[in-house]
């Protein structure tokens, strides 16, 4: 008669599995939970730090297999679940305490693709099951709700409180829902910084895995306000592969670097261009600089987005490509990214490396 299962031995089992970006294995982690065993049946959940996880399919497929292995189990029952950790700070965020992460889209230079960047990576997070907004703090080029053709504004409750509009599962804020379509914003910084503030503190986020904040490009009064009121789990840097775009983008990872803020990453946008009629990849730009700066910074590299026409008109139609076109190859690149996002979000919080306020 054969032995019967153990608790320990299915831990054993599981200690087999590896996460490729935390370098341990899941038991260590704390991933396992709720081991059930019922004769020769077994069951337990695997809790994932984040549902854009790349691996989670393979440490499914491994759970059953290592476990089937163990002598006298008969059955294996795997739940996989999900919980995004919040940025570990030393001061807690008292003007949004839902939000467990904020993650701010920068760029050094303007025409870079940022804000199409920012508003496709937010809702490929939510569909892979994440809770998540988005705050355009572009405040003189607020493109966002065109982007995803929001149709109506927030609302303001009596007490002051907006409400944020939600579109395709995503919770938005812009300085575009405050002004007519032709005015020009024209503030200087203490009205820059109220505007910020209001964005983060007076807007009914509730409770969320990522605030993505698509911010202006450069290194101004934005950026440094937004270091100074909350803590920040990493930003992400969007370039060009010209040099003169990736000369100007190591300007903004010097700038984060600068307040204590991780660089969760560099993206290259616009990398190369594929021919509809000959289906031949043409590198426009030059391909790779981001690559190979990421790789000179010793920052992440969270992948690579094609010049495409079919981008451009989904933004300009209101309607983002990982909508539109979910299985298209220009959408799966920003899914892509968004795994990879995801994954160093939960590298920067099971490390514990996550942001201090800056006080200016």
């Amino acid at each position: 008669m054969a032995d019967p299962v153990t608790e320990s031995a299915v831990l054993d089992a599981l200690r087999k599995i590896e996460d490729p970006d935390l370098h341990q294995d899941i038991v260590t982690l704390g991933f396992v939970k709720n081991i059930k065993i019922d004769g020769g049946a077994v069951s337990f959940t695997i809790e994932m730090t984040t549902p854009a996880c790349p691996v989670r399919e393979r440490f499914n497929s491994e759970a059953r297999e290592f476990v089937s292995n163990i002598p006298g189990v008969t059955a294996v029952d795997v739940q996989m679940t999900s919980q995004v950790r919040p940025t570990r700070a030393d001061q807690k965020n008292q003007l949004i305490p839902g939000v467990r992460n904020v993650v701010p889209v920068a760029s050094g230079k303007g025409g870079v693709g940022k804000s199409t960047v920012s508003a496709n990576l937010a809702i490929a997070l939510s569909q892979m099951g994440a809770r998540v907004g988005l705050m355009d703090a572009d405040i003189y080029g607020p493109s966002i709700p065109m982007i995803l053709g929001v149709k109506e504004g927030p609302k303001v409750t009596d007490q002051n409180r907006i409400i944020p509009p939600v579109e395709h599962g995503v919770k938005i804020v812009s300085m575009g829902f405050f002004v007519q379509e032709n005015e020009a914003v024209i503030w200087r910084g203490p009205m820059l910084m109220q505007m910020i503030t209001q964005f983060l503190g007076d807007v009914e986020w509730g409770e969320l895995d990522y605030l993505i904040v698509d911010l202006p490009p450069g290194t101004g009064d934005v950026q440094l306000t937004l270091c100074q009121k909350i803590p920040l789990t990493g930003a992400v840097i969007v370039s060009t592969p010209q040099d003169v775009a990736l000369k100007v983008a190591q300007k903004a990872v010097v700038l984060f670097q600068k307040l204590k803020c991780p660089i969760l990453g560099l993206i290259e946008n616009m990398s190369y261009f594929v021919c509809r009629h000959c289906n031949e990849r043409e590198e426009l730009f030059g391909n790779g600089g981001a690559r190979r700066a990421a790789v000179d910074l010793d920052i992440p590299f969270l992948g690579e987005i094609p010049l495409a026409t079919e981008i451009r008109t989904a933004s300009d139609d209101g309607l983002p490509l990982v909508i539109s076109e979910p299985e298209s190859p220009y959408a799966k690149a920003f899914q892509h990214i968004a795994e990879n996002m995801a994954a160093q979000v939960s590298v920067q919080n099971m490390s514990g490396a996550g942001q201090v306020n800056i006080t200016f």
